[in-house]
């Protein structure tokens, strides 16, 4: 998909002074028209960095030529394998496992759930990990809990409350290839199948900051999940799951507990939490 819009509406840029702020506002401007795809012209690159198409073509170039940026055909451009790695370089700074095993501990114990750490992974689409939990001597497979469950179900973005606090602070770009998706067969019942209302549901997440989930990825099953974030930007979620019929009428609680410990791992970095817009 390619884009040859010249500015984006209701955005204002100061022009950059300095050529290393040139040249971060080009990689910047990749973000900021990211809803019209990720493959873009040099005057589209150029209106949204706030510079002319001259200098702008300078800097793509150069960044071609360490991979920063791509260039896919005539004067039209993508981010490069070079960004990426630049950002995993700055995972390695990212909270350490102990600091945020010990508050999901400290949610199971709060709430007397299952909770579940998810990060979101961007490689082969948009899709949600589980890399940690916390369950005390539970045993997920006398709670029902399958290898299917874990891996295909509770993968979907738009499946679960752990999956939608994720996408609701996603770029509009990622949230409608996720709404694209198929639902999960083996989804529970409550899973919401309807796109519309699945939007709205985002709507309401980043309004509030958690979402409640009635037996969306598993059959018996209720959850709270409240957004990691990492400088910044949504890394994942944390996922309080208790029985439906054991899950309290007054949620409050549980909602606090879920949002306190997503508030303390995201707490973890220097820099402060903000919404993807």
């Amino acid at each position: 998909m390619t884009s040859t819009i010249s500015t984006v509406p209701g955005q204002r840029h100061d022009k950059p002074a300095s050529a290393a702020s040139k040249a971060f506002a080009v990689q910047q401007a990749f973000t900021r028209i990211s809803a019209t795809g990720s493959v873009h012209s040099l005057r589209g690159i150029a209106a949204a960095a706030g510079l002319d198409d001259a200098t702008t073509h300078r800097i793509l170039q150069t960044g071609v030529e360490d991979r920063t940026f791509e260039q896919v055909g005539r004067g039209r451009y993508r981010l490069g394998t070079g960004t990426a790695l630049a950002g995993l370089q700055a995972m390695a700074d990212a909270p350490s496992p102990a600091s945020t095993h010990s508050t999901l501990v400290t949610l199971h114990e709060a709430t007397g759930g299952l909770v579940l750490l998810y990060v979101l992974s961007p490689f082969g689409g948009a899709k949600r990990l589980c890399t940690d939990y916390a369950i005390g001597d539970t045993d997920p497979a006398e709670v029902g809990m399958t290898a299917e469950d874990v891996v295909s179900v509770s993968r979907s973005l738009r499946t679960g409350a752990s999956g939608r606090v994720i996408l609701a602070y996603l770029p509009q770009k990622i949230r409608d290839l996720v709404l694209a998706e198929d639902v999960p067969p083996t989804a529970g019942p409550g899973v919401i199948r309807c796109n519309e209302r699945l939007a709205d549901s985002l709507a309401e997440v980043r309004r509030l900051g958690f979402a409640i989930g009635r037996q969306e990825c598993m059959l018996g099953w209720d959850s709270v999940a409240a957004p990691v974030f990492w400088q910044g930007s949504i890394m994942g979620s944390v996922l309080l799951l208790r029985p439906a019929n054991d899950m309290p009428t007054d949620l409050r609680p549980m909602i606090y507990h879920t949002r306190k410990a997503a508030e303390e791992i995201s707490q973890l970095t220097p820099a402060p939490m903000a919404p993807v817009a």
